[in-house]
């Protein structure tokens, strides 16, 4: 298969024509160039605030509820495009209060195949920023989708930072790992992508990050953001010797595209030089006995 992931540039769109119109652009942008699999990065949705006014859009929560109010909109148009194009679409992930998840509003990202399928995935675990000043809560629980291109499960930007949240996915049968990401700093573009890289190392799968980037001063939730797209597998058998398959330039907008083999990872999991997959079990018992030994 053919991966596409972004580094999609934040814009201050007022109207929802100039919203669909970017988007349609970028999903056919990719499709033109054979992409099967498409991600696009957390936050992307905050463009939607705007369509609310500046003022909603410079306020943590009105801008969240800005948006929540115009994801159903923007599902149905990853969905059209999904299935005008015949390809997965992983959507960029926005604030949505879903009353079945209490008060506060949740990460989402959704996710959509050609052939009309469509799913979501919710953040598990929230940064400083998110608890503590804008008040997004857990969602709901880990999911895999059994998709045409394989099984494919979600780790949103700060998820993928945590071992045992990839390999509860692994273990379910993820060979594929979404990593949809909005980082302000270089150091949270390298905390991510270290995470991303360490779940396809673990997991012995492959991890694909997607990147806000640019300044959007007239949103306060995503004011600052640095990164760009990357394929990653583990360094070992049909993979490169970095697992890096693909790599953008940081910060420059556009789409990061990977070959991937879909036998690649059932084949690095049976014969790679070190099978970590299979191994993960021997921890057990080993990671709660330690000897504190006194040099003196």
């Amino acid at each position: 298969m053919r991966i596409a992931t972004a580094a999609y540039p934040m814009e201050p769109l007022t109207r929802w024509g100039d919203y669909a119109a970017k988007i349609g652009a970028w999903v056919a942008d990719a499709a033109g160039q054979g992409a099967d699999l498409l991600v696009f990065p957390e936050y992307g949705a905050m463009e939607l605030a705007m369509l609310a006014g500046a003022d909603a859009a410079g306020d943590l929560e009105a801008a969240a509820r800005a948006v929540s109010a115009r994801m159903a909109d923007a599902d149905a148009l990853h969905a059209e495009l999904a299935a005008r194009h015949g390809v997965h679409i992983l959507s960029a992930s926005g604030p949505v209060f879903d009353p079945a998840q209490g008060a506060f509003a949740v990460n989402r990202a959704g996710f959509f195949a050609p052939g009309g399928g469509r799913g979501h995935q919710d953040k598990q675990i929230m940064t400083p920023f998110e608890r503590d000043e804008w008040g997004i809560a857990p969602g709901g629980a880990l999911r895999l989708f059994d998709t045409a291109l394989g099984r494919i499960g979600v780790l949103i930007c700060y998820d993928a930072e945590f071992p045992l949240l990839g390999r509860a996915l692994v273990e379910a049968g993820a060979e594929i790992i979404l990593v949809p990401s909005c980082t302000e700093a270089l150091a949270g573009y390298w905390r991510v992508r270290v995470g991303a890289m360490a779940r396809a190392l673990e997991g012995q799968c492959v991890t694909v990050m997607a990147s806000t980037v640019g300044d959007a001063a007239w949103c306060p939730a995503v004011d600052e953001n640095t990164g760009t797209g990357g394929v990653f597998g583990p360094p070992d058998t049909g993979f490169p010797p970095t697992g890096v398959l693909a790599a953008g330039n940081l910060n420059r907008p556009g789409w990061c595209m990977a070959e991937v083999d879909a036998a690649a990872v059932a084949r690095v999991r049976a014969e790679g030089g070190v099978r970590g997959c299979a191994h993960w079990a021997e921890q057990s018992g080993r990671d709660t006995q330690v000897t504190h030994c006194p040099l003196q």
